[in-house]
């Protein structure tokens, strides 16, 4: 596995790839690396000869009272992992080498529609944070496609939908979302829980499935279903953020003919914010 923290190094490796005519695939992270993560790398070795994965922790898309500071950082952990499924290029680039001018004087790339909707409303610049650092390694890595995970569904509705508007020639991938057994989605977010949160955490896993299941019986009220969601929630010691009902891939709240649903939640256990979601198809 080559390490490149460089554009012109990247640029150069990938040039030898195109050289052979080798298809390139590209996983994003910010690194702590677990299954869930594996599996996206995996699913881009399915699809392409040459997987490329970044590891950067981006702060354009943390808050001021969020955790960069403190986001879970395990390089070492995470290149054996890589390293064991025979990725071919790693870039971990620098804040500087992302963002040359400075994160506050950087150019800033806004898909519309998601600020202030979801997790956008309680996280102001989450997605153009997103949007700008994935359009950014996009433009250094080149790739023919590119995988993402299924839990940060507004997420990937986001990057297909920004790939679409500025003609950026990708195919983004979603992948399903991995669980733990009890059926907690994988995330580098869960090892902030204490083992009583832990025990805890499976019930937001839960609450969506006792959602799909009221829509699969026929129940159209999505209001108060949202709402018995939320409150379920809050019985289990969460503050939800939001349990919401949505269209598939556009993310607009469903009509009566609407029948590819997705339910979202986000909801913070302690001081953890977990999100997760499952998609439904109706009759």
């Amino acid at each position: 596995m080559e390490i490149l923290s460089t554009t012109t190094s990247l640029r150069e490796a990938i040039s030898a790839q195109r050289t052979q005519q080798r298809r390139i695939a590209f996983v994003p992270t910010m690194g702590n690396l677990h299954a869930g993560h594996l599996q996206l790398v995996r699913q881009a070795r399915a699809l392409a000869d040459c997987v490329v994965v970044s590891i950067i922790v981006n702060p354009m898309q943390f808050g001021p009272n969020e955790d960069f500071a403190s986001y879970p950082r395990t390089l070492d952990a995470d290149k054996a992992a890589l390293q064991a499924e025979a990725v071919e290029l790693l870039f971990l680039p620098s804040t500087g080498e992302m963002y040359s001018a400075g994160v506050e004087h950087a150019t800033r790339v806004e898909v519309p529609g998601f600020e202030g909707d979801l997790c956008g409303r309680s996280r102001p610049g989450f997605f153009t944070g997103i949007a700008t650092v994935v359009s950014a390694l996009f433009n250094r890595v080149q790739p023919d496609i590119a995988v993402f995970g299924e839990k940060d569904y507004q997420q990937l509705m986001m990057i297909k939908r920004m790939v679409r508007d500025l003609c950026i020639p990708v195919e983004v991938y979603g992948v399903a979302t991995m669980r733990e057994a009890d059926g907690l989605a994988m995330s580098s977010r869960n090892g902030y829980l204490d083992a009583a949160q832990r025990d805890r955490a499976v019930r937001l896993y839960q609450v969506l499935c006792e959602v799909k299941s009221g829509l699969e019986a026929g129940r159209r009220d999505y209001a108060a279903l949202e709402l018995q969601a939320r409150e379920s929630l809050q019985q289990a010691g969460f503050e939800p953020d939001y349990v919401s009902i949505r269209e598939q891939g556009s993310l607009h709240v469903p009509g009566p003919e609407s029948d590819q649903l997705v339910v979202l939640a986000a909801a913070m256990l302690g001081r953890t914010r977990l999100i997760d979601n499952i998609s439904l198809s109706i009759s």
